[in-house]
């Protein structure tokens, strides 16, 4: 356990970590005995400073969602981070990779709430009676601990690694078996030493297949990670609300980006979701 004063070193390390660009080595190896509740409380007093800056949380993200992941870092629940409005990214807008540490994107199924979320209590029920769509998303994580050498304590004081997100249309949940939903991630763009940026259909498009999944990679289900983070929050007092967008976890593994390339996830049921990188 930390004391108040070294919660504070540490989180104020990585806000200026993220600033400036400018990795650092693990919190675990800088403060001996950090916990997972250290780790929150390192994570909330960085989300107070974002909001006295006036950034707005737009919902929250549940990350370690799949048993592989959970079997590497050596913990049987997943983990959770807050989305600001600073994070919303867009389609036709590319994002610089330059202004991350070491981005990477995730594949998920997103959930954009109609009303507010039971805490104690929350079920998939719940879950899928309040959401008025669920959306195709694409998660950018990025790590402020150098060369994503994190342990649990790591990334949830790191915001659960949380950098940005792009959401397409979606549609109604109850018109979709989610755990059954297929995705599939497409590279496309300029290929190692060529001149000029390809397109998705170009003649000499180079766009490869990166990874796939189902909907129930997630904890078997997705709606299932958003009622445990439901119910995980409202012990510190925290509401999911309507409006909010919930990230629930990724249904393939993370890849890293790269500048000049478009990364289109495909989702059975939802349609794709593209992010361009310059």
């Amino acid at each position: 356990m930390l004391s108040d004063r070294h919660r504070r070193e540490a989180a104020e390390i990585l806000y200026a970590a993220e600033r400036r660009r400018a990795p650092v080595r693990p919190l675990t190896e800088r403060y001996g005995g950090i916990d997972a509740r250290d780790a929150y409380e390192i994570q909330l007093l960085g989300i107070r400073r974002r909001r006295a800056e006036g950034a707005v949380v737009t919902g929250h993200k549940v990350g370690l969602s799949s048993p592989v992941m959970q079997a590497m870092m050596g913990v049987d629940e997943p983990d959770y981070g807050h989305l600001l409005d600073g994070m919303e990214l867009r389609e036709d807008t590319p994002v610089p990779v330059a202004a991350y540490c070491a981005p990477r994107i995730e594949v998920e199924i997103g959930f954009v709430l109609g009303a507010d979320l039971p805490g104690e209590g929350c079920t998939e029920a719940d879950v899928l009676a309040a959401t008025e769509r669920v959306v195709p998303a694409l998660e950018l994580i990025d790590s402020r601990i150098a060369d994503w050498r994190i342990s649990l304590a790591d990334t949830i004081a790191d915001n659960a690694s949380s950098a940005g997100y792009v959401v397409g249309e979606g549609r109604d949940p109850r018109e979709l078996d989610l755990k059954a939903v297929e995705v599939s991630l497409h590279e496309h763009g300029r290929a190692p030493g060529a001149t000029a940026p390809g397109a998705p259909g170009d003649p000499g498009d180079r766009g490869r297949i990166l990874a796939t999944g189902r909907g129930d990679a997630v904890l078997g289900d997705p709606a299932t990670a958003v009622a445990w983070l439901a119910r995980t929050i409202a012990r510190f007092g925290v509401p999911l609300r309507k409006g909010h967008l919930v990230l629930p976890g990724s249904c393939t593994r993370a890849v890293d980006v790269a500048a000049g390339r478009t990364y289109t996830a495909d989702f059975t049921g939802l349609g794709p979701v593209s992010l361009t990188f310059s």
